[in-house]
């Protein structure tokens, strides 16, 4: 049996630069991954059987049997796995677990299967599947650019604490299809806020200042619900408060642990899907 962690992540930075010629846009982001994570277990078997302890997961609407369809191709023809998923991270929440998890497969099916490709290879064809799941190959903290299949490591951020809080609020599954096709030319931006980020945390720091994400406008016009949560997250002692990737997931970064957990149990008291977690340094 090998067992895999998949980490949640969540953008510090997300700008999109323009629309390319290919149709995709062209990003630049920093992201940093979280001690949220999905684990997954596999198994030599005769066929491909894929399971989660997630009644709401399925196989057929996620990356993880793309992901294994790839690799098959790839290497593993005619070889099987028993894959479970354990499930942790909410479903389309904007905290990149289903990238995760293919990412996961990718390493996994990759050990399993014995075939040796380097990371660089898994990156590649992780780019295939989705634009985080390059990212998730390494974890911690790093710059992504292009439509996410350049990712560049960054110095690991002194361990803070992410408040999460997940909204009740239904998602169409275009969610992020949907995001894109609002933004407009005025939503692009030339990189230079990454690039405050960066030069922050390359010097051991992280303002919050800094934090941006492209969606954020965008989200709060579409699903005006969204607002609602945010005051209570306010109420609940947060000061800062930030989209996570397409959302609708909010989250709060601190480096005072015990300021973190009463805004989590405040949130908590409310009845609300909150988190408390810890920011992660690079995978294995």
């Amino acid at each position: 049996m090998l067992t895999l962690l998949a980490p949640a992540k969540v953008n510090l930075s997300l700008e999109v630069l323009y629309r390319r010629n290919d149709g995709y846009h062209e990003l630049r982001s920093i992201i940093q991954s979280l001690s949220l994570c999905d684990r997954l277990s596999f198994s030599p078997a005769k066929t491909v059987q894929i399971s989660s302890d997630s009644p709401d997961w399925q196989a057929e609407h996620s990356l993880v049997s793309k992901a294994v369809a790839l690799f098959s191709e790839k290497c593993g023809q005619g070889r099987g796995v028993n894959l479970t998923i354990a499930k942790r991270i909410p479903l389309v929440s904007g905290l990149g677990g289903d990238s995760s998890c293919a990412a996961a497969v990718l390493k996994g099916l990759n050990k399993l299967w014995g075939c040796g490709y380097p990371r660089w290879r898994l990156m590649e064809l992780g780019a295939e599947l989705g634009s985080d799941v390059p990212f998730f190959m390494m974890g911690g903290t790093a710059m992504m650019e292009g439509r996410g299949e350049t990712v560049t490591p960054l110095p690991t951020l002194n361990q803070m604490w992410a408040v999460l809080l997940v909204p009740e609020i239904e998602m169409p599954p275009d969610k992020t299809a949907a995001l894109y096709r609002n933004l407009h030319t005025d939503s692009f931006s030339s990189g230079e806020i990454s690039d405050k980020l960066l030069e922050d945390i390359c010097q051991g720091k992280l303002s919050y200042s800094s934090c941006f994400n492209v969606f954020e406008k965008i989200a709060f016009t579409l699903f005006p619900d969204l607002a609602k949560y945010r005051w209570q997250f306010l109420e609940a002692g947060a000061y800062q408060i930030f989209l996570a990737g397409a959302g609708p997931t909010l989250f709060t970064l601190l480096k005072d642990k015990n300021m973190a957990e009463k805004i989590y149990h405040n949130l908590c008291q409310k009845g609300h899907q909150a988190y408390l977690v810890s920011t992660l340094g690079p995978l294995d």
